[in-house]
């Protein structure tokens, strides 16, 4: 028996459906299904019945909900009164690639501590890595691109779509272009992020896809940096369309055909969702 399998009885008794509780946990229906079959083989029971309309409790099943939701109680309970015991709330650990902090941050984390007052400890990573250490449980929430992962490991949340786009400065050979192919790329000097970021990884597939190979000349880990080289007019760099620049030294040239990314939250299935995590989720999902 588990917190998770306890906390996703509880959504159910008090939904009286799977698929409500698995809304109100942002969770899948078969996890919920499989949660509550796990506890009703461990302890020998029969914990609802099935009508056509809802589920319903039987009568060792209301006896089992009563203990449970008590226990969640007193679980709450101990984590209020010990995570305010000390000098300051635990932060809820967040992994942020470098380049999608300037389109999530700080507007976002700001929102949510001032209208939660639950702190924030943020660490920038690339989103491969925010994932194995969501996985590892050393961060709690992965806010980054979902696009390479296996998210059957994972519950998520999508919070936006974009696409590729390549920047040059305006005085780069392309600049005028109206749009560029891969093609058109291929003896052209890119930058990129960091070998292990999604972002190389989906340009260089991208490229291996038409057996082409990119001529990339750095990897670059902050956007800063890598938009200082690119004010040179020698290199192109391929960036999220949503990532601001200064349009009065760079371009964007839409890519033909389009490379789509997506970006939202991503944690870890099966653990038992803490105060702070339930309502970052929560305000995300406010939020579209």
């Amino acid at each position: 028996m588990t917190l998770s399998q306890l906390q996703y009885f509880c959504a159910v008794c008090r939904y009286h459906s799977i698929t409500r509780a698995a809304q109100s946990l942002y969770i899948s229906q078969p996890t919920i299904s499989t949660a509550i079959h796990e506890l009703e083989k461990e302890f020998h029971l029969s914990l609802f019945l099935h009508t056509p309309n809802k589920i319903v409790l039987t009568e060792e099943g209301a006896a089992f909900y009563q203990k449970a939701d008590e226990l969640l109680k007193r679980v709450r309970n101990m984590e209020e009164e010990f995570s305010h015991s000390g000098q300051s709330l635990r932060p809820l650990r967040i992994g942020i690639p470098p380049i999608l902090s300037t389109v999530f941050l700080p507007q976002l984390t700001e929102e949510f501590e001032e209208t939660y007052h639950i702190p924030l400890q943020l660490t920038e990573c690339a989103s491969h890595r925010a994932a194995e250490l969501v996985q590892e449980e050393k961060l709690d929430i992965l806010l980054g691109n979902l696009d390479v992962y296996n998210l059957e490991q994972y519950h998520y949340h999508l919070m936006q779509e974009d696409h590729y786009v390549y920047c040059v400065s305006k005085n780069h050979p392309l600049a005028q272009a109206s749009s560029v192919t891969l093609p058109d790329l291929k003896d052209e000097s890119i930058i990129l992020f960091h070998m292990d970021s999604v972002q190389a990884v989906t340009i260089q597939s991208a490229f291996q896809a038409l057996s082409l190979k990119p001529q990339v000349k750095l990897y670059i880990s902050q956007l800063t940096t890598m938009m200082k080289y690119l004010e040179s007019g020698r290199y192109g760099a391929f960036l999220y369309s949503s990532i601001p620049i200064d349009e009065t030294k760079f371009v964007r040239l839409p890519l033909k055909p389009e490379i789509k990314a997506k970006f939202g939250i991503l944690w870890k299935k099966g653990i038992f969702l803490s105060h702070g995590l339930e309502q970052w989720i929560r305000f995300v999902k406010s939020r579209g």
